[in-house]
């Protein structure tokens, strides 16, 4: 009783927060002068739709019951899931550079399928949890489920698409199966698999196929995909060791696209050099090293599995967005945990939040 949350995993996560609304003023300031006459009209619409529901639901996930989540959590995965089918009903979905991955009701709008990532994996911690309790397992039974528990979540995605979410899920899906005391050659099986599938579905979309052909060679493309790599790169070579000096990027002045979303990390890198970056950067470790030594710590199943999940998944997102803007990964636009623009991925991050607190408390 009275034992408090992780004060080492609290603090790394109110620096990359707070390092995120900062860098978030900066970038966001010209386009919104622009387009709203005001410097801040997209930081106060990070905080009024991100950053408040988030700590209302970092508060809810801290303070609830794991037995009860654990419970529930296939409601919870089964409204997360309807909630992202909801993506394809005219006048509802909304499409946003060619795919339908958000949802408007009224003036709100979200994207569902970031809360598909906090539900799916608190429903797998409890699912895998309670397939290593049964005295007599059968791993080939647990396998086919997984594989069909994958399938479901895969269709929906790949039909939106976002193959880059999916990519996050699968990642994070398969650590968890691989924690979870599987036989081994049950996860390259899966594994296998999933580069057997992934090939082809690069193939079936041109856009994903120029990706990965960008990333070989950014020449290829150099008005669309290309043109961002390079300007991102410009973006992170300008800011040399120190930077240019916070809100000073020239690159956030309509040269860089996307430049408050998939690539502030480069605006970040040219504001602040490498120093700003590595710190950065030895913040998502040090939020991985400690979530990962609580989850170990663990002794119940649902525990551990959940908190090695959201740790994993958080810093999946983190290396693939970054890996993308140093080019050593191709684009994928997915955003950067805690940083980048959007309020539905800072919702359910900071949710995750509460549980890992929750969690380093019991």
């Amino acid at each position: 009783m009275g034992k408090r949350p992780d004060l080492f995993l609290l603090t790394t996560f109110v620096l990359i927060l707070t390092l995120g609304l900062l860098v978030l003023a900066s970038v966001s300031a010209p386009l919104s002068q622009e387009k709203f006459g005001e410097s801040f009209y997209y930081l106060r619409h990070q905080i009024i739709f991100g950053l408040i529901p988030g700590l209302i639901l970092l508060f809810i996930l801290y303070k609830i019951d794991l037995n009860l989540l654990k419970k529930y959590s296939p409601v919870f995965l089964l409204i997360a899931l309807i909630l992202t089918t909801l993506v394809f009903i005219p006048g509802i979905g909304i499409k946003i550079r060619g795919g339908a991955r958000w949802v408007g009701i009224g003036p709100f709008s979200f994207q569902p399928s970031e809360f598909l990532k906090l539900a799916f994996i608190i429903y797998l911690a409890s699912w895998l949890e309670s397939q290593t309790r049964t005295k007599n397992k059968n791993f080939t039974q647990t396998l086919i489920a997984f594989l069909i528990i994958l399938t479901i979540i895969s269709l929906v995605l790949i039909a939106q698409p976002d193959v880059s979410t999916l990519g996050i899920i699968f990642a994070t899906a398969l650590v968890m199966f691989f924690l979870s005391k599987t036989p081994i050659w049950q996860t390259f099986l899966i594994l296998v698999l999933a580069i057997l599938i992934f090939v082809p579905l690069v193939k079936s979309a041109p856009y994903r196929f120029f990706r990965i052909l960008t990333f070989l060679n950014p020449d290829f493309d150099p008005l669309g995909l290309g043109y961002q790599i390079k300007q991102a790169l410009i973006a992170i070579g300008s800011g040399k060791i120190f930077g240019l000096g916070f809100g000073l990027s020239q690159q956030k002045f309509g040269i860089l696209p996307q430049s408050f979303s998939d690539t502030i990390f480069a605006i970040f890198a040219e504001e602040t050099g490498f120093l700003g970056c590595s710190f950065l950067i030895l913040l998502y470790l040090m939020f991985f090293w400690r979530s990962f030594k609580i989850g170990k710590e663990k002794e119940e199943e649902f525990e551990r599995l959940l908190t090695f999940g959201i740790s994993f998944w958080i810093f999946f997102q983190a290396f693939i967005n970054i890996g993308a803007m140093i080019r050593i990964l191709p684009l994928s636009g997915v955003p950067l945990p805690f940083l980048s623009y959007g309020g539905s991925h800072l919702i359910s991050e900071m949710g995750a939040i509460g549980l890992l607190l929750k969690i380093s408390k019991t």
